[in-house]
């Protein structure tokens, strides 16, 4: 009994230890992300600019992982949830509908200029309403069917984008929407500098300390999701539907409603991009942009939501890396290697090593019965 008791004490302590470094990392990653943009503004706001694209692409990462990570349900059109988001952002924010309606010019005399309270909503709601509408005829589908299903989805919002302009002109087509307003908190344009005494705060610096709040707020819910009873249904509706079925749970409902919660994220990331960007058009959300989403949650680390993360920040994050190589290259051989060519054919070959290497993705989540501890 002694023995036993001791052992207990002993893995306790081990526990808390655990805990306690887990509490001390957790809080100097939170120290790094809060200094980090007020010091890569000090090499210029490109740098701030790619991390806040970083952050942009963490959030359709983690709303594409709830759909094809946890419910295990293959989507290559997430990119239309995205654009619908932004195109809501743009119709309420810019000057469009005011120009081409003449009763909305009559009623919004000084233009719409909706407030983010508003606009932010109203494209998650509609993305979220849209994703249900769009995820209840493929519910029988699965594999290669609803990829292909998903993906001719995606190319039917691209295209209805591209050509909303006539005979009544909505989306003004191919040549875009804008400009946007910025985000106003508190009286705090997000969209202008902030000057602090001596010190100036770069919009591009502004604008990344919110896209963390949504980021924070996201990973929040989706670990609440992932171990709550919802969770767990997708996951056994991921791992075998018909048993799942055979278990009581309504794999219809549940599907449905991983479309619609994924959907949502995808709306609130677009309102965003429409907002930071000021302009958007329909070359944004096309096709790359689906399989580029989903590579991440593979690369990443399937239904890992660090692994998801990790796979976020890398893909996006090393295009931009790859410039100071390519450059070098194609100087080096008088030109010869294009630069728009090379980029992507390093990044395939990065990601063609990595997955043959890790297939489980660089971050995957633990295996089913192993304990976290020791690990």
């Amino acid at each position: 009994m002694e023995t036993s008791g001791l052992l207990i004490a002993h893995q306790d302590t081990d526990r808390y230890r655990i805990d306690r470094k887990g509490k001390i990392l957790k809080y100097a990653l939170l120290v790094a992300l809060l200094v980090l943009p007020l010091l890569l503004q000090q090499a210029g706001t490109h740098w701030v600019r790619i991390a806040d694209t970083c952050l942009l692409y963490v959030m359709l990462a983690l709303g594409a992982n709830v759909v094809v990570g946890h419910a295990g349900l293959l989507d290559l059109g997430y990119v239309a949830f995205y654009a619908i988001g932004a195109y809501m952002f743009a119709l309420l924010t810019s000057p469009h509908l005011v120009d081409h309606f003449a009763w909305i010019a009559a009623m919004f005399p000084l233009g719409l200029h909706a407030p983010w309270w508003i606009t932010i909503p109203l494209g998650a709601m509609l993305a979220a309403l849209l994703g249900t509408l769009f995820g209840a005829p493929t519910l029988k589908l699965r594999g290669d069917y609803l990829a292909i299903v998903t993906l001719g989805f995606g190319e039917i919002v691209r295209l209805l984008i591209s050509n909303l302009s006539h005979p009544v002109n909505i989306t003004n087509g191919a040549k875009g929407m804008g400009p946007n307003d910025s985000i106003s908190i508190f009286g705090l344009d997000l969209g202008k500098p902030l000057v602090l005494g001596t010190y100036q705060v770069a919009s591009v610096t502004l604008y990344y300390y919110l896209f963390l709040a949504l980021v924070w707020v996201t990973v929040t819910i989706c670990h609440r999701l992932q171990h709550s009873r919802i969770g767990r249904a997708w996951m056994a509706i991921r791992d075998d539907e018909v048993v799942a079925q055979a278990m009581g749970i309504n794999a219809r409902n549940m599907k449905l409603l991983a479309f619609g919660i994924g959907a949502s994220f995808g709306g609130v990331s677009g309102a965003m991009f429409g907002a930071f960007q000021g302009f958007i058009s329909p070359e944004a959300f096309g096709l790359q942009e689906s399989v580029i989403i989903v590579a991440m949650v593979v690369f990443g680390g399937i239904g890992h939501l660090p692994g998801v993360i990790l796979g976020a920040l890398l893909l996006t994050a090393l295009p931009e890396a790859l410039r100071y190589v390519a450059g070098p290259l194609q100087t080096m051989t008088d030109g010869r290697l294009d630069a728009g060519i090379l980029r992507p054919l390093l990044i395939s070959l990065a990601m063609i090593l990595t997955m043959l290497v890790r297939p489980h993705g660089l971050w995957p989540a633990p295996e089913h019965g192993k304990p976290r501890w020791g690990r």
